[in-house]
């Protein structure tokens, strides 16, 4: 048995890699379509496994400079699911949370989804919406404070600024893809603004309507002519534009975010590729390979290789009017210099061709593996078949696109990376400490020269922190906080807290008890579902983080910061010898002035407070250490006997979000001194 297993076994040259076979064809099945006489066009997927079926509509709408009007279209989308002539918002949101049906609106789509047996009714709040929506004056205000208040939030997130800058440099703010929406142009927004949007624009004659489901073209043609058949069609405003112009050399830009303690960098520079053209494919493999996966380039190097940061990423984006390249990532102030450098390398060596065949031929197979994967969803089909009526696609794009695929080759990469990954005649976009970061990015800019800019994209003065007034140093701050907060006398009284909070991160619920005992012992329990997940406990002196019944030992360093932040009154120990305190001014935060504190903590550790100039309450604080970045944003302060305590919480670590909220705090509770053991 043996010698014949010998005999028929082959030999392989494991030094090779296999030569690859021939792409599979993609059999996408039949997207059946048809139009209506008023322009409305309709595509329909079958697809009878489930008794369900969608409606999804887009409009084809060239975009919109709106100028001092900024967002109007945006809410306009939004007032649609408000009510129309026939139905309060009540009532439409009544039926369809009876049909137990997804319905939503924006300023270029209405999407509904239901089980096929309220196919009918969900068509008829379609169109309803679609035919008859009425705008009404206090639900653009609810929307208008809504999103004044996202803009607020924005003001202090660099992902959000970092983005709005990029878009003011790459496009200029008097392109669509430039202007910002703001408070003060959503403050500018009637309801005549409003209704103009949707008069123009909300048109069938510019309209594509997908149809999936658990339906045939026959019985989707009687619906939808039911239904949208008297939907008017009209003459529709088109718009064009110039395409904006590069920078004939690289510049490099930063936004001061005083007290930041990480760097959000990118580099950026406009491109001219449409989509399903021949590129679209290449330039796809090649941001595949730099940014577009866990194992590109920049994240093997900036992740893996130097523990810069959570990730980093970038995009090669077409478009009808004109598309960007953009990488970026967010890295510690220390290492943005550092940073920088790594990220230039790998778009370098990009553009010089310093690609291997693995590196094309893993991207290829995840792209490959993506795109069949997508073609299990019938809503995928449906829009590949728009797409392909959208931009003039051949009508066999979607068919041939593995065979495409296939076909790209280094040098098909190496072109497209010259082509389309050119930051030289781009920018570098860095939003962070000014303070800590300036003569660091220097080394990047034409004769050391670095274009200082605001949050909105305009020239920053050179010192955008204003000088606190004559005789206000960080102790002062420090005791005006103490003071807002209840003050140390009051403080002082207590033996011991405990706080009740519910939290969620991810959309993951659960909730967090603290118990603190005099002088500086502590005990933290993250629960989930009623089951403590993990305990953060320190005696006094030591302490540790318990987990599946494992306690694993705070070092040395950790055990000092905790001595003193598991106090009650942390802040008071700030004006010892043991905390290095610095005012570095007044800045701004929310609309709101607030003095930016450095607090340099006994373990060396560094981490800004910002204290509102007004309330004296702390309303942010941000810290780096070896684990990477948390931010605390802290709000709604109420008295709990004499003393102020924050009951909204926002915590960013690294890339994840955690928003709690103080449920009940209990002052002077009775306390098992074993808690604290481990």
């Amino acid at each position: 048995m043996l010698l014949l297993c010998g005999a028929v076994t082959a030999q392989v040259d494991r030094s090779k890699m296999p030569e690859p076979g021939p792409a599979p064809k993609i059999e996408l099945g039949e997207t059946q379509s048809f139009t209506l006489e008023n322009g409305l066009k309709v595509f329909v997927v079958e697809n009878h496994k489930l008794p369900k079926v969608s409606f999804s509509l887009q409009f084809d709408i060239d975009p919109i400079v709106e100028g001092d009007k900024a967002g109007a279209a945006q809410i306009a989308g939004d007032l649609l699911s408000k009510g129309t002539t026939n139905r309060t918002k009540e009532e439409l949101n009544f039926e369809v949370d009876f049909m137990g049906a997804t319905f939503f609106t924006s300023a270029g789509s209405v999407f509904g989804s239901s089980l096929k047996k309220h196919q009918e009714k969900l068509l008829d709040i379609m169109s309803d919406v679609l035919k008859n929506s009425d705008f009404k004056e206090e639900e653009l205000e609810k929307l208008r404070t809504q999103y004044i208040s996202g803009k607020q939030t924005e003001k202090d997130d660099p992902d959000a600024i970092a983005s709005n800058v990029q878009s003011v440099l790459l496009f200029g703010k008097d392109h669509p893809y430039g202007e910002l929406t703001s408070e003060e142009t959503l403050k500018n927004i009637t309801l005549e603004d409003v209704k103009a949007y949707y008069n123009s624009y909300l048109k069938p004659n510019l309209a594509y309507m997908a149809v999936v489901g658990d339906i045939d073209v026959k019985e989707a043609k009687a619906l939808i002519t039911k239904y949208f058949g008297d939907w008017k069609k009209g003459e529709v405003p088109t718009h064009t534009y110039d395409m904006p112009e590069a920078p004939k050399t690289m510049k490099v830009v930063l936004v001061d975010k005083p007290g930041a303690v990480q760097s959000v960098i990118s580099a950026v520079n406009i491109i001219d590729l449409k989509p399903g053209s021949e590129d679209a494919i290449k330039a796809n493999i090649t941001n595949g390979i730099l940014g577009g996966g866990f194992v590109s380039k920049l994240n093997l190097n900036l992740r893996e290789a130097h523990s810069y940061t959570y990730g980093a990423r970038s995009s090669i984006g077409s478009d009808e009017l004109v598309g960007d390249f953009i990488a970026s990532a967010k890295v510690r102030n220390e290492v943005t210099d550092s940073a920088l450098v790594e990220m230039m390398k790998e778009i370098n060596n990009m553009r010089k061709g310093n690609i291997t065949a693995d590196e094309l031929e893993t991207t290829k197979k995840y792209r490959a593996g993506t795109f069949a994967i997508g073609l299990e969803n019938a809503q995928t089909k449906a829009r590949y078949a728009i797409n392909i009526e959208k931009y003039g696609l051949d009508k066999d794009y979607y068919v041939n696109y593995l065979k495409n695929v296939a076909a790209v080759s280094l040098e098909d990469v190496k072109a497209a990376s010259q082509k389309y990954i050119n930051p030289s005649n781009g920018y570098i976009v860095i939003v962070g400490n000014k303070e800590e970061i300036l003569e660091k990015v220097k080394a990047f800019a034409p004769g050391g020269k670095v274009i200082l800019m605001d949050s909105n994209g305009d020239r920053a003065t050179e010192n955008t922190l204003k000088p606190a007034p004559q005789g206000v140093d960080a102790k002062a701050v420090i005791n005006a906080y103490i003071d807002a907060v209840g003050g140390a006398k009051n403080w002082s009284k207590l033996k011991g807290m405990k706080t009740e909070m519910s939290a969620s991160m991810q959309g993951m619920p659960f909730t967090i008890t603290t118990v603190a005992a005099a002088p500086n012992k502590s005990i933290t329990e993250i629960a989930l579902n009623g089951n403590v997940m993990q305990k953060i406990v320190f005696d006094g002196e030591k302490g540790a983080m318990i987990a599946g019944g494992q306690a694993t030992p705070f070092e040395e360093d950790k055990n000092k910061d905790m001595a003193v932040e598991t106090t009650m009154f942390p802040e008071a120990d700030y004006l010892t010898g043991n905390y290095k305190l610095e005012l570095k001014g007044i800045d701004i935060q929310n609309d709101e002035e607030v003095y930016v504190v450095k607090i340099t903590k006994p373990s060396g550790d560094v981490m800004t407070n910002f204290y509102a100039v007004n309330s004296g309450y702390l309303i942010l604080s941000q810290e780096t250490d070896e684990n990477g970045t948390a931010e605390a944003l802290y709000s709604d302060y109420k008295a709990v006997k004499k003393i102020m305590i924050p009951h909204k919480i926002l915590r960013n670590i690294g890339p994840q979000k955690m928003e709690i909220k103080v449920e009940k705090v209990v002052l002077d509770p009775k306390v098992d001194g074993e808690k604290f053991k481990f």
